[in-house]
């Protein structure tokens, strides 16, 4: 082999091992750049858990509902946001609600009548009358009957009547007004608690989709809880589409006329100036809620 074809061949040599080193650092690059993704993907949805189900209200949180919030200006990326699923009609549907002791009520009642209940008629149709205006709620029977159940049962009851939505929140991924604790402080239930349903029952259980979040929309009535099968009487009115993981049964969504109303109390903001999540700066008192 002649001197120029020895310098040529020990040059390709060096270009292929050049290439080589070249293919196995991007390679690495786009591992750790996976890796990275990965850990930001769980520590977003860990600060979801943990300020959706951890801040409970101390020895009260497994006793009574929680918070559905996030800390003020949290974002989730939105690549990470999925939808609620279709909802698919199940066997047991309605037919073992159970509303098991729990706590102390925060107001008499009654609890609802166990075992099967109705889904038929599908839809039921409320109206709450509040001090800033009504709300017209329509309430999904078909999807989530033991949760419609309990809450017409309190209704009837009056056991919402002369209470405080204590709760609202302003950040980009959580905006609702929650209501339902006749102590006005998040701590309150009705004495007894019972399990999720829709969305939560689409999914298998420990299915990791269920700590992902998803787009809860404008117009949605959702429970509040403290964690799995801990649903009581506290409740959130979704103003904007918000994000949570999804555990939050949903049983109903809101007429124009109260988005409307919400649109009002959320532009009042925050009491004291905060931001994010907290009191409502103007006192929202529930008169009545009623089925129509």
């Amino acid at each position: 082999m002649s001197t120029n074809e020895q310098r040529r061949a020990a040059a390709k040599r060096k270009l292929e091992r050049q290439v080589q080193r070249r293919e196995a650092k991007a390679k690495r690059q786009k591992t750790i750049g996976l890796v990275a993704a990965g850990v930001v993907v769980v520590v977003a949805v860990a600060a979801i858990v943990w300020f959706v189900v951890g801040r409970g209200e101390d020895s009260t949180a497994t006793a009574n509902p929680g918070d559905p919030s996030l800390p003020a200006g949290a974002v989730i990326a939105p690549e990470y946001t999925g939808e609620l699923p279709p909802f698919t009609h199940y066997a047991g549907l309605g037919r073992d609600c159970e509303y098991t002791p729990s706590g102390t009520a925060s107001k008499p009642n009654t609890p609802p009548r166990a075992g099967e209940v109705p889904t038929d008629p599908a839809t039921v149709s409320l109206s709450m009358a509040t001090d800033r205006g009504n709300l017209g709620l329509l309430l999904n029977n078909g999807q989530a009957p033991c949760t419609v159940n309990s809450f017409i049962s309190l209704a009837n009851q009056e056991f919402f009547d002369d209470t405080v939505c204590h709760r609202l929140t302003n950040s980009p991924s959580l905006s609702v007004l929650q209501c339902g604790d006749p102590g006005g402080d998040g701590t309150g239930g009705p004495g007894y608690r019972f399990a999720d349903e829709y969305p939560n029952d689409q999914y298998p259980p420990n299915d990791p989709e269920l700590q992902k979040p998803v787009r809860y929309p404008r117009g949605t009535v959702a429970m509040a809880n403290s964690g799995p099968g801990t649903n009581g009487s506290q409740f959130f009115l979704v103003y904007q589409d918000s994000q949570l993981p999804p555990n939050y049964t949903v049983f109903g969504t809101i007429d124009e006329t109260g988005l409307a109303t919400l649109d009002g109390i959320a532009k009042a903001g925050l009491a004291d100036g905060a931001q994010g999540d907290g009191k409502p700066a103007e006192e929202v008192r529930i008169k009545a809620i009623r089925t129509d």
